[in-house]
């Protein structure tokens, strides 16, 4: 059955509702970055750029790096964001803009998504200036109270442990990034679990004027641990966006990871002066291994 036309939005030139952008102007390797000032830095490597497209924080560079095709995108901030992203990029590569129908299963495309953003280090041994690969997200938002996500044995038992570990009224949820890209693109970055933050200051334990409902948050992130038959779980650092990627890749199909660099640390109290340099190199390395 067609989806109707206030589920699935086009615009007057058919392209989709946010993005903006047609199935002809997306690649099957995507580059994803939350300042839309950073679209450029990333795009400004390639060999070429065939388009360039901007609406709201959603800004697109398609175009080649030693021969290959692919685009970068920003998305802004938080898991908000991601589920339009994720959705209408699935949608570009697997809904049929003509007949407004779901192409067959057999026909599913599956986007290679890496995330290169900022993230703030819980740990101490994960310093200012390091690489970090995500390999688990943990979620602190109610995005996934509205999908219908399935967990392992062990994301369920990490949830519920932070849960328990954070006095939440909800469960968060946990999901495993894509092997393959982590594999290829961060086999010799840190690899880390991250929790995904629904704000950056409460969330994140920062105080301004406003006293947190859990005055030793901080320490309760930093000091969970779960053991399992693979080892100890421990958050590395956080951010606002990686869980909603994970868990919308795993069920729409695609494969999905998130790269930190490391400009900040919590637990020694340092901030990066050189952030830029930092981003500079996760960028360099991660066109080169696509």
């Amino acid at each position: 059955m067609p989806i109707a036309e206030s589920e699935f939005i086009l615009n007057k030139d058919g392209s989709v509702y946010h993005l903006n952008l047609l199935p002809d102007h997306i690649s099957d390797t995507i580059i994803t970055v939350g300042d839309p000032e950073r679209v450029p830095s990333v795009s400004e490597h390639f060999d070429s750029i065939e388009t360039k497209i901007h609406k709201r924080e959603f800004v697109t560079h398609v175009g080649y790096y030693k021969g290959k095709r692919m685009a970068v995108i920003s998305t802004g901030m938080g898991t908000d964001n991601i589920d339009i992203l994720m959705n209408e990029l699935d949608a570009l590569v697997n809904i049929d803009f003509v007949t407004r129908e779901v192409r067959p299963q057999a026909e599913h495309i599956s986007l290679r998504i890496v995330r290169v953003g900022t993230s703030g280090s819980l740990q101490a041994d994960v310093p200012v200036g390091s690489l970090l690969a995500s390999e688990h997200a943990v979620g602190l938002d109610s995005l996934m109270q509205f999908y219908p996500l399935v967990e392992t044995g062990l994301e369920i038992e990490v949830a519920q442990g932070i849960q328990q570990a954070l006095q939440l009224p909800y469960r968060p949820y946990c999901v495993r990034g894509s092997d393959l890209l982590r594999e290829q693109i961060g086999h010799d970055m840190i690899m880390g679990n991250t929790l995904t933050c629904p704000g950056f200051y409460g969330p994140q334990g920062r105080v301004l004027r406003l006293d947190l409902r859990l005055p030793h948050l901080i320490e309760a992130y930093q000091n969970y641990r779960y053991q399992s038959a693979e080892g100890e779980f421990r958050l590395t650092n956080f951010e606002m966006e990686t869980a909603g990627y994970y868990s919308l890749g795993r069920m729409l199909g695609h494969e999905v990871l998130s790269l930190n660099a490391i400009v900040a640390n919590r637990a020694t109290g340092e901030f990066a002066t050189n952030a830029d340099q930092i981003v500079g190199d996760l960028i360099q390395k991660t066109l080169d291994r696509l």
